[in-house]
């Protein structure tokens, strides 16, 4: 087993999931990445190939698949995403605690591939407050937002895969709460033996 941990987190469009993680990595730099996933979208402007997602067509990503070069994949509001496992396996051998930034399904997926995964769940305080924040982007219409509600109660209704829920009231209050869970889970005995290997082993065993 290797001392690093990977980490899902999950959460409906609009819960704040991506300003969190962002806000965490600045916090983090030094022991904490977040692996960069594939994705057949169009390109938002700002955003930058090889950062925010690696641009791929469909053609490309439906090859990555056939090759088995993902760890996880998902068709999206009729887009497909995935994470490619080599990147994630040669950050952990980095040292490095990895994030993956995905829906349920994805999570899922992974869970199932690497069950030492601990998923974490980002919620709204509401479904109303959600609503709201989906409204105050303005990045979309009315039916957009509508349709991305319907979704967002489907993808609510996974909380219980996960084994941490982050509640995002409190944006502060949040970050904090997701700060500790990563932090916490990189001091299990499991882990720190592995970290510390050499020390733990020089600790005579003596039996009671």
């Amino acid at each position: 087993m290797i001392s690093t941990c990977l980490f899902t987190i999950s959460a409906p469009s609009g819960a704040g999931k991506t300003s969190l993680v962002k806000a965490l990595l600045s916090r983090k730099q030094s022991s904490l990445s977040v692996s960069v996933s594939h994705s057949t979208r169009n390109m938002r402007p700002g955003e930058i190939d090889g950062v925010d997602y690696h641009f791929v067509s469909v053609d490309k990503f439906e090859q990555m698949v056939a090759d088995s070069h993902f760890l996880e994949h998902a068709s999206v509001f009729d887009n497909y995403y995935g994470t490619a496992r080599a990147s994630v396996e040669a950050m952990l051998d980095s040292g490095k605690h990895v994030i993956l930034e995905i829906d349920w399904q994805g999570a899922r997926q992974v869970k199932e591939r690497m069950p030492e995964t601990i998923c974490i769940f980002i919620l709204p305080p509401s479904r109303e407050a959600l609503e709201q924040r989906l409204v105050d982007r303005a990045t979309e219409d009315r039916k957009a937002i509508d349709r991305r509600m319907m979704e967002a109660d489907s993808e609510m209704s996974h909380y219980g895969d996960a084994q941490f829920v982050v509640i995002n009231e409190e944006f502060e209050r949040a970050l904090y709460d997701l700060e500790c869970i990563t932090h916490v889970q990189s001091l299990t005995l499991s882990r720190q033996k592995t970290k510390y290997k050499a020390l733990f082993d020089s600790i005579p065993k003596i039996i009671d």
